[in-house]
């Protein structure tokens, strides 16, 4: 399984393992294979997962009752996605999941994360640590949406992601903004 490593340096980053808790720990997860343009999670299915992107790039969209699609998240390498609401509720999709690139992930259960919680306590740790980190990074999203101006919305995600410019159509780029396509190109002029 040559995604041991990157999943075990993924989850050491913020809490040491032994091995026998690794061994536990990899045999929760569920990998997964995408194509380009395939959908992880679709409007209406049933959530059953919550997913570590190891390789790839997805995007979690929504869309209103025009059918207007409105990008929630972009999800790299190290990125976890899922239809939250739904996965925790064990409820339908809200939301979509694509792959934007051929992609790999690690599927994670909930079942399997209320076990991993139990035999493997440092998970807790973890998750609580990137449960905090993704509120922080949730509200920054709203806050910059709500104060900034276009063109200051689209320097803070050059600045902070400069890669989503090299793998993401700048059409979805305006979505996750916010802006038209034709705003993204003026600012993006200016680079």
């Amino acid at each position: 399984m040559e995604y041991a490593s990157f999943l075990r340096e993924h989850i050491e980053n913020l809490v040491p393992l032994s091995d026998e808790a690794f061994e536990i720990v990899l045999n929760a997860f569920v990998p997964h294979t995408l194509s380009k343009k395939e959908y992880l999670i679709s409007v209406g299915q049933k959530v059953s997962a919550e997913y570590l992107v190891v390789k790839g790039c997805l995007k979690t969209a929504a869309y209103d009752d025009a059918d207007k699609e409105h990008i929630m998240q972009f999800a790299m390498e190290n990125w976890w996605v899922s239809d939250y609401p739904a996965y925790v509720k064990k409820g339908n999709a809200e939301m979509d999941v694509q792959a934007l690139e051929d992609s790999f992930v690690l599927g994670l259960g909930m079942e399997a994360r209320a076990e991993l919680a139990t035999k493997v306590p440092q998970m807790m740790t973890f998750w609580e640590r990137k449960a905090l980190s993704g509120y922080v990074a949730t509200q920054k999203r709203v806050l910059s949406l709500l104060r900034n101006s276009a063109k200051e919305k689209y320097e803070l995600l050059l600045d902070q992601y400069p890669q989503l410019f090299q793998r993401v159509p700048k059409k979805m780029i305006a979505h996750y903004l916010g802006v038209s396509r034709e705003t993204l190109s003026r600012l993006h002029k200016y680079d």
